[in-house]
């Protein structure tokens, strides 16, 4: 029998586009005999094509945030709307799918598979999709174009430079046209050149595809160059602050 289809999320009042609606998240984690409260009552509005900022100190709950807003676990409560679908109840089969077909990710430590090629790794989540090996190949060359990797699609990762992998990840990551794209310190594996040229092309995806990309950073120059930054403090929204 077929999972049911997410509830979707109603009308917002105003009319934005919302992408990301969360609404009193929260996420409490059991270690023995103590509560951890990652995440403490947490409600966040992005827009479609927002570029989005996530800072914090170490604990704060950047990555627990991430983890929720990326499909990759629920919360304990509290609500959660992704690209208008209400994914905050369900199971480990309906987030798997929605984290392939409305996620991309780009991870501080690439998560490529050392066996497949650039052009392999890229076609993963096509492959998941059950997408056509024709089909799936032609999009996988031409996000691999679009990252300025069409002369290293047939090489393995570890004939990369690190700039070059997290390109790789970065086609990856827009090969499904996801609703948005997760970057997790995109650039903190990465010398200051390549870090550059990786946040050049997250901006690019940013302005000229209309992508919605949400960085999560503890580098307040990476933040500065987007449209807002939320700064978590303890599991809360301590602040926004817009560009």
């Amino acid at each position: 029998m077929k999972s049911p289809k997410p509830t979707p999320a109603p009308s917002h009042p105003d009319g934005r586009d919302l992408v990301i609606d969360v609404r009193e998240m929260t996420k409490v984690y059991q270690m023995g005999d103590i509560q951890v409260n990652a995440l403490a009552g947490v409600s966040l509005e992005v827009e479609r094509g927002e570029l989005l900022a996530i800072m914090g100190p170490s604990g704060s709950g950047k990555s627990t945030m991430m983890n929720m807003l990326g499909c990759l676990d629920i919360p304990t409560s509290g609500e959660y709307f992704l690209d208008g679908e209400r994914v905050s109840e369900l199971n480990d089969n309906q987030l798997a799918d929605i984290r392939n077909r409305k996620v991309g990710f780009v991870f501080q430590r690439f998560m490529l598979l050392s066996n497949l090629t650039a052009l392999g790794n890229v076609e993963l989540p096509l492959r998941y999709a059950g997408t056509p090996a024709r089909e799936r190949r032609e999009r996988a060359v031409r996000a691999l174009e679009a990252v300025g990797l069409a002369d290293r699609m047939h090489h393995h990762p570890n004939e990369l430079s690190g700039g070059q992998q997290q390109r790789v990840a970065m086609a990856r990551a827009i090969v499904n046209d996801p609703a948005i794209i997760m970057a997790d310190e995109p650039t903190g594996n990465l010398d200051s050149k390549s870090g550059h040229e990786v946040m050049e092309l997250l901006l690019r995806m940013n302005r000229d595809n209309g992508s919605t990309v949400i960085i999560v950073t503890h580098d307040p120059n990476i933040a500065a160059q987007c449209e807002r930054t939320v700064h978590l403090m303890d599991g809360l929204v301590e602040k926004e602050v817009a560009a």
